[in-house]
């Protein structure tokens, strides 16, 4: 018998209150500081250059990574989300620091934590740190050569090895919560979901989980074809604390999905899109008043729990958002009708 999580009753009394603040985006704001390829490196005297390696941070320059959680929090956020979307084996190999994953991870975890905690004393008000999976640049349910479609460059268990790796030094830093994020290819979350589960029997406690998926093209489909329907069938098993949409594209073309989610999702609706499309130089040009007048169209209509931002959101952009929302109802969850439900690409609800 596993010992429940205290983080999760927590973060279910406040979002029962209020719709809770998720932060924003970390890479274009790591972007904004112009860092040097020594910046990135420090003195770990790595193999490889390290500039972009944006998790790396946590180790040669902290003061980055802790300079954005402030503005998150300062902005209103109650959830920082670990610097470690990347952090993980597979990923780290780019760079040569794959066997830095595990010190990575916990001292991205630790600095969140603190920050949380400090910002927590401050008014009492609950602040979370949700440990962040990115995806990795591999796929299960793909193959990656069009001339052999049964190829894989991974297989599950090593796909599960390498998130509990990443989970446990999250955890062991801190984390709240493993928010499995970005998901495009839906096996790959489901080994993010067995790592967690693998990490909870080690530990003999709960540790929650958060998932969000991104969309690959306006129809509400990720990568390996899942509708956000089929999507939440095929991993409501979790019992995710959260489960949302991130990424992919701005709150406008995600409107339609948001309202599907949150018709059928028993559970807390987080979502953190981008600050609207990018324009032809890939930047992000939608306003903070902006993006924050739509996202309060989903909680005007009780379909969200947690707002944020994903890329080319700002602080400026947590920060209307927060003021966007304050006061309003959060969404109550609904109840489904017991009936089977299935996912193959599509959702699918056996007849009783």
């Amino acid at each position: 018998m596993l010992t429940s999580s205290p983080a999760r009753a927590a973060f279910l009394e406040a979002a029962s209150q209020r719709i809770l603040i998720t932060d924003g985006a970390f890479g274009t704001e790591i972007q904004n500081w112009k860092l040097s390829e020594e910046d990135y490196a420090g003195r770990l005297g790595l193999a490889k250059d390290q500039k972009g390696n944006n998790d790396i941070l946590a180790l040669t320059k902290p003061e980055v990574p802790e300079a954005i959680h402030r503005a998150y929090f300062e902005a209103g956020a109650d959830i920082a989300e670990t610097n470690t979307f990347s952090a993980n084996r597979i990923s780290q190999a780019d760079y040569a620091a794959e066997h830095l994953v595990r010190e990575i991870n916990l001292e991205s975890a630790k600095l969140a934590r603190r920050l949380a905690d400090e910002y927590q004393a401050r008014d009492g008000r609950p602040r979370f740190v949700a440990g962040a999976i990115g995806p990795t640049n591999k796929t299960l349910s793909l193959s990656p050569d069009v001339n052999d479609p049964g190829f894989r460059e991974i297989d599950w268990d090593t796909l599960v090895d390498v998130y509990k790796e990443q989970a446990a030094a999250l955890v062991e830093g801190g984390a709240d919560f493993i928010l499995i994020e970005t998901v495009f290819d839906t096996l790959n979350a489901k080994a993010g979901i067995m790592a967690v589960k693998l990490l909870e029997q080690d530990l003999g406690r709960e540790v929650p989980i958060m998932l969000s998926m991104t969309l690959t093209d306006l129809s509400g489909r990720n990568l390996s074809g899942h509708t956000v329907e089929a999507f939440w069938y095929a991993v409501r098993h979790a019992k995710p604390v959260t489960i949302g949409l991130n990424c992919s594209f701005g709150a406008t073309q995600l409107r339609p999905h948001v309202r599907a989610l949150s018709d059928i999702a028993d559970t807390l609706i987080m979502v953190y899109p981008n600050a609207g499309l990018p324009n032809e130089l890939g930047e992000y040009d939608e306003m903070p008043d902006t993006t924050a007048g739509l996202v309060k169209e989903w909680a005007d209509h009780g379909q969200v729990n947690v707002l944020g931002g994903c890329c080319g959101s700002t602080p400026a952009h947590i920060a209307a958002m927060a003021r966007a929302v304050t006061g309003l109802k959060a969404r109550q969850l609904p109840k489904p009708e017991p009936v089977t439900r299935l996912a193959g690409l599509e959702p699918f609800v056996m007849a009783r």
